[in-house]
């Protein structure tokens, strides 16, 4: 038999892309999202990402049943994504939900947070309110794409790509592996995609009731397409290079230069300060209790308009291994100490060293020390085995520093380039070091201006930007900002003051922990270096620290210098390992209630599923047993489980909605009311073809009561006292029925006359015969959209017409 045109699909072969098809779409999905864990911690957010992929797939499969335009469809779903978005994530929306202009601009703002947390953020990040609405967002827009390719487009295997995408951009961004488990969800997901939809064409196009196997063999779609996606998967192993460290599992966790901080050393920074967790990067041994700062690398170069940056090159002809020669200005003559420092979590370019590092081993060949800038550092990024400092910790007097004086020859004159610092921020270097004999004097009036005193205020929830509009700001008008800018304002005035000066970017002293210090992301940390002739490059921190990390040399505490502490009188040095460390910055707590999800207080330390999730869950369950018994199940007795399942499913997206947002779970009910005509209509519908496709004695009745329900949902009625044939004419007439439904409506009225009053058995035709009636009425009178979603045979049911035989 030739296959007919799609419009004429049997109701059972149009189900499938309705409801089946869809529905593992957007499993897959969900599937692929899962590949976000390895960039964001905890799994929060797979029930936010799950929620989006309902939404879209809920809206598609509801408007899709009633043949609503594929275009109408994914606007449909986009608008039900900004309802989400807004009901979650802001408290603006007109009755919760409804995006006003209110809403809008609160949504813009947790937008604009979700953007720099994606730009300063070290994976993985904490799961806070904007990384979970970009997370809503991004995967709601890849549930629409792949429902309506797979469904509407009929091209479930142009999915990959997009799902491959979705794979790409956490590959990119993670330093470690993403999760292995991730790709195999995501691979057997895809495939079922392609096999459901393999089966839905063989059904389709064959008429054959069962699902098939499917293609065996080299040759087959599903063998084609997982192929072409496993080379695609290779691929991105071998040639993965979006400017960062990610990979896929099989990679190496080699990158090139441009990864770690060579590039954005400041955003780096901001994200370690701002991860929520506490991740463990170092363990020192042998520092004793010196809480000395631990310098990763140093920024000479600055721009107004781009804050300090790295130098352009790095020095390669000194090898890292064995003894480094003296810098300028270093006299060499101070006390070593042997420390042993042990890379835990890091994975960088740089093997950070502390003070003046004499002598390295047990570093790999290919590392270098830069003379200038006093980093050891590799074109590589790695993660590093323990390696071993003799480092010079000594510290130069008041004294000493007084007497250096200010000849600079020999030194790069980058350190001493001012160009492009403002005439205001020029004035008030030159106003606070009017009448200091000395460059230390001049130095030690520029930190005491950074006191409390003076009005400044330690937060990290500030702009995310070191250049001279920022600095600017921060140095006259704000004053509110953390290491950052603090760092990068005092340097830019010693500058402005004739002083060479540099940005240091490394950790505090970190927590004592047994025999070892522990060194954590919340330790990361900037200050400033000042050149001192016949003294070196010499520490000076701006930042007030607040729980006794930081570190203030003796000729920064001098009181003859007029120099303050910037040390906050309630300082505790806290002791015990990372684990216990606390989750906040190592300088100050920062505020976060901003970044609290929602439903979460700033407080909540761990993870926890409010009890509507158990209960969905538990109603997932008891749904997928009821389906199993139900798809086990003779038709006819498969019913209640069915209605069951369905039941429980609708309850478990409550339950879940509503630990979300109450209004979700309202919104949901009204859905569900409003639904309920649709539904009853879709139950009638099945019990009159079933009654037809098991010949049952009572299938001409179903068929006529099918036909006289189809004529009432397009608004003719059929008066009780019409006979059969004076019915099909009217029916005919009201909705001009063509050739072919009309034909095929004579061999269903001679089917029903036959049954109802000759007693035979049902016509074998007539089921062909109905399904040609209904192909016919849907092509010559399609029902509105209201018609649809509330049919007048079920909400204004017609008088009782005559469906059976007159009783003798």
């Amino acid at each position: 038999m030739a296959p007919g045109p799609p419009d004429e699909r049997t109701p059972d072969a149009a189900q499938w892309s309705t409801t089946v098809t869809p529905a593992v779409a957007a499993l897959t999905t969900l599937c692929a999202s899962t590949a976000l864990a390895g960039v964001i911690e905890g799994l929060r957010w797979l029930g936010y990402a799950g929620i989006a992929i309902i939404v879209v797939a809920a809206v598609g499969m509801g408007l899709r049943s009633i043949r609503t335009p594929t275009l109408a469809v994914g606007l449909a779903q986009l608008v039900s994504l900004l309802l989400l978005v807004v009901a979650l994530f802001t408290d603006e929306g007109i009755l919760g939900v409804l995006p006003g202009p209110d809403a809008i601009a609160a949504l813009g703002e947790v937008l604009g947070r979700s953007v720099e947390a994606v730009r300063v953020g070290v994976p993985p990040v904490d799961a806070s309110a904007p990384v979970l609405c970009l997370v809503v967002i991004a995967i709601g827009l890849v549930a629409v794409l792949v429902d309506t390719l797979a469904v509407a487009a009929g091209a479930p295997a142009a999915c990959g790509l997009v799902l491959l995408c979705v794979y790409a951009v956490p590959a990119s961004l993670a330093d470690d592996l993403l999760p292995w488990w991730s790709f195999v969800l995501g691979a057997l997901s895809f495939t079922g995609l392609l096999a459901v939809d393999g089966a839905h064409r063989h059904q389709l196009w064959r008429n054959r009731p069962s699902i098939p196997a499917g293609g065996r063999g080299l040759g087959s779609p599903v063998a084609v397409v997982s192929g072409a996606l496993a080379l695609g998967l290779v691929a991105g192993v071998a040639v993965t290079g979006i400017g960062t460290v990610g990979g896929l599992p099989g990679a190496g966790g080699t990158g090139n230069g441009a990864g770690g901080l060579a590039l954005k050393p400041f955003t780096s920074l901001r994200g370690m300060l701002d991860q929520g967790s506490n991740v463990e990067l170092f363990r020192v041994r042998g520092l004793g209790n010196e809480n000395r700062y631990l310098r990763a690398m140093t920024l000479p170069r600055f721009e107004p308009t781009g804050g300090w940056i790295a130098a352009d090159t790095l020095s390669d002809a000194i090898p890292a291994n064995g003894p480094l020669p003296a810098g300028l200005g270093d006299r060499g003559s101070g006390s070593v100490t042997r420390i042993e420092i042990e890379p835990v979590g890091s994975n960088d370019l740089w093997a950070p060293v502390y003070g003046i590092p004499r002598r390295m081993a047990d570093l790999p060949q290919d590392m270098y020390y830069d003379q200038s800038g006093g980093m050891v550092y590799s074109r590589t990024t790695r993660k590093l085995d323990q390696y071993v400092e003799d480092a010079d910790l000594s510290q130069p007097s008041v004294e000493d520093l007084r007497a250096s004086g200010t000849d600079y020859d020999g030194l790069d004159p980058v350190y001493r380039d001012a160009e492009g610092i403002s005439p205001r921020v020029a004035e008030l270097a030159e106003t606070l070091t009017r009448g200091k004999a000395t460059a230390y004097d001049r130095a030690m009036a520029l930190l005491q201006y950074f006191d409390r005193s003076n009005g400044f205020e330690y937060r990290t929830q500030t702009a995310a930007s070191s250049d001279e509009a920022a600095l600017t700001d921060f140095l006259f008008d704000s004053k509110v900002g953390f290491c950052e800018q603090y760092a990068s304002a005092m340097a830019v005035l010693a500058r402005a003051a004739g002083l060479p000066s540099r940005v240091a970017i490394g950790y505090t002293a970190g927590f004592a922990s047994g025999d070892y210090r522990s060194i954590t992301t919340q330790d990361a940390h900037a200050w400033v270096e000042v050149f001192f002739p016949n003294n070196g490059w010499v520490l000076f921190d701006p930042t007030p620290l607040s729980d006794g990390r930081g570190y203030q040399p003796p000729y920064a505490a001098d009181p003859s210098a007029g120099g303050a502490t910037t040390t906050a009188p309630e300082e505790q040095v806290p002791t015990g390992s990372a684990e216990n460390a606390p989750t906040t910055t190592g300088e100050q707590a920062p505020a976060a209630t901003d970044e609290a999800a929602p439903g979460q207080g700033a407080t909540t330390t761990g993870f926890a599923l409010p009890w509507q999730v158990w209960v969905a869950l538990a109603l997932v369950a008891v749904c997928a047993a009821l389906s199993v018994l139900a798809s086990r199940t003779r038709a006819r007795a498969a019913r209640l489980p069915a209605a069951a399942a369905a039941a429980a499913g609708a309850l478990a997206l409550f339950f879940l909605l509503s630990a979300l947002s109450w209004f979700l779970g309202a919104l949901l009910v009204l859905a569900v009311l409003l639904a309920v005509p649709l539904a009853v209509r879709g139950w009638q519908r099945r019990e009159h073809r079933e009654a037809l496709t098991h010949q049952d004695p009572s299938a001409a009745s179903a068929a006529w009561q099918e036909l006289l329900a189809e004529s009432w949902d397009r608004g003719s009625e059929v008066p009780p006292s019409d006979t059969v044939r004076t019915a099909a004419r009217r029916l005919v007439k009201a909705h001009s029925l063509d050739e072919q439904g009309q034909t095929a409506l004579r061999t269903v009225v001679t089917s029903v006359e036959r049954s109802w009053y000759g007693g035979q058995s049902p016509d074998p035709h007539l089921t062909t015969a109905f399904d040609e009636v209904v192909r016919g009425l849907r092509r010559t009178a399609p029902l509105d959209w209201r018609s649809r979603l509330w049919p007048r045979s079920v909400v204004r049911p017609p008088r009782k017409p005559r469906q059976d035989p007159p009783q003798d």
